[in-house]
């Protein structure tokens, strides 16, 4: 089971860009689903948070900018920006807290490889 996020890319203030996290494998559900980023000399930071059943937190950094949504047939989760910053740039990880396969097998604590988003002005 993996995930792979793809979209980022270099935009201009004020711009919008789409990403999005795949997971792969035989999968019956995901539980909760998330984007957290990391710019250059900061921790790691929760952008957006998703669960099963669509229910939506944001940082306040971005509330009114960006919207996480999923796709569960598809096993996808996005996060489409818009209003972009320059304190936006950073690269963007997708996360699921628990994703069981068909057989009953769970894993836990996924990461997607990660998408570097550089805004400029």
């Amino acid at each position: 089971v993996q995930l792979q996020a793809s979209g980022g890319g270099l935009v201009q203030t004020g711009g919008s860009l789409r990403l999005s996290c795949a997971a792969s494998g035989s999968i019956f559900s995901i539980n909760v689903m998330a984007w957290y980023r990391q710019a250059p000399g900061k921790q790691r930071e929760l952008v957006a948070v998703i669960t099963n059943n669509g229910r939506t937190n944001y940082a306040d950094s971005v509330k009114g900018r960006f919207t996480i949504s999923r796709d569960n047939a598809k096993n996808t989760v996005l996060l489409q920006m818009n209003s972009l910053k320059r304190e936006d740039t950073a690269v963007y990880y997708c996360h699921a807290d628990e994703i069981t396969v068909r057989g009953g097998m769970k894993y836990v604590d996924l990461w997607g490889q990660g998408t570097q988003v550089t805004v400029s002005s």
